[in-house]
C-alpha cells in the first residue's frame, strides 16, 4: 500500500506527537526519580563512629583497609612517595595533637586510630577546586569526578586531615584484585573515601563497616534520631579531628 504525501505527512505528524509524548512521559518520570533522590539525600546526613577500644590494632587487622582497597581498586605501591590511601591507621596523637590528655598517656601512646576522609560540613577542599571536580552532595558526602579532575592538587593542599591521595603513576597495574563495577583512575587524578556511596545506593553499608568484625566502625544517618551513630554519640564522648578548623568533620571518635 502506497501514502501520497499529504497523508504521509500526517502519518508522520502523528508518530512525532507520539514519540514527542513518550519523551515527555520519560523526562518527567526522570525528574520525579531525581526530586525523589534529592529529597531522600536531604534527610541524611551521614556520618561514621569509630570505637577505637574494639578495633583489633594488636594483632595487625587491617580488615577495614583491605576490603576498601578491594572495594575501590585502591592501587599499592611499596614507595611511600607515591602511596595511595583511602583508610589508614595513624597513631591517635598524630591524629588528635591537641588532645593528648583525652586518654590515658600510656594508652595515647600505644593507641592507633583508622583514619579517612571526613566528608567534611564545611570542605576546604570543594572552594579550592578549580574545575569542581569535587562537590558535596546533600547527604554530606564529598564526591569526586576523577573525569574532571585536572591534577592541579589544590584540594590536597587545602585539606588539613591528608585525607587525599595523587596518582603519580599509573594506579592501574597496581591494582591487586581488580574490581570491575568501579572505575579505575589515570596517573595525574586525585582519590579519596566517598563513604561508599555506590553501595549505599544499594542499601548495603560501606566496605570497611561491613569488614570490621568487632563493630569499631558504626555508619548511619545523623539527622535519624534512631540511628546507632546518633545512639552512640548521645552515650560516649566522642572527639572529631581539628573542629577547631570549622570544617565541621563528620567521623567521630569515641573516648
Amino acid at each position: 500500500m502506497s501514502l501520497d504525501r499529504r497523508a504521509f505527512l500526517g502519518v508522520a505528524g502523528l508518530s512525532a506527537l507520539a514519540v514527542a509524548g513518550t519523551r515527555s512521559l520519560d523526562a518527567l518520570a526522570r525528574r520525579g526519580r531525581a526530586e525523589g533522590a534529592s529529597e531522600a539525600r536531604a534527610a541524611t546526613r551521614w556520618a561514621m563512629v569509630v570505637d577505637p577500644g574494639k578495633c583489633r590494632k594488636d594483632d595487625g587487622c587491617t580488615g577495614c583497609i583491605a576490603a576498601c582497597d578491594r572495594a575501590h581498586n585502591v592501587p599499592h605501591f611499596t614507595e611511600r612517595a607515591h602511596e595511595v590511601k583511602w583508610i589508614w591507621r595513624e597513631p591517635f596523637d598524630r591524629a588528635f595533637p591537641d588532645h593528648g590528655g583525652s586518654l590515658p598517656e600510656d594508652a595515647a601512646r600505644s593507641q592507633s586510630v583508622p583514619v579517612l576522609c571526613n566528608h567534611c560540613d564545611n570542605p576546604p577542599c570543594v572552594r579550592v577546586c578549580p574545575v569542581q571536580a569535587t562537590w558535596k552532595r546533600a547527604d554530606g558526602i564529598v564526591m569526586m569526578d576523577y573525569h574532571r579532575c585536572i591534577g592541579c592538587r589544590y584540594c590536597m593542599a587545602a585539606c588539613p586531615y591528608g585525607a587525599r591521595s595523587f596518582n603519580w603513576l599509573d594506579p592501574r597495574p597496581r591494582i591487586k584484585e581488580p574490581n570491575p563495577e568501579f572505575p579505575t583512575r589515570t596517573k595525574g587524578v586525585v582519590e579519596k573515601c566517598n563513604f561508599c556511596e555506590e553501595r549505599l545506593a544499594l542499601g548495603r553499608p560501606p566496605a570497611c563497616v561491613e569488614a570490621c568484625t568487632e563493630g569499631a566502625l558504626v555508619f548511619g544517618n545523623l539527622k535519624d534520631p534512631r540511628s546507632e551513630v546518633r545512639r552512640l554519640l548521645r552515650s560516649r564522648h566522642a572527639l572529631r579531628r581539628k573542629p577547631e578548623l570549622g570544617t565541621g568533620p563528620n567521623v567521630y571518635y569515641l573516648v
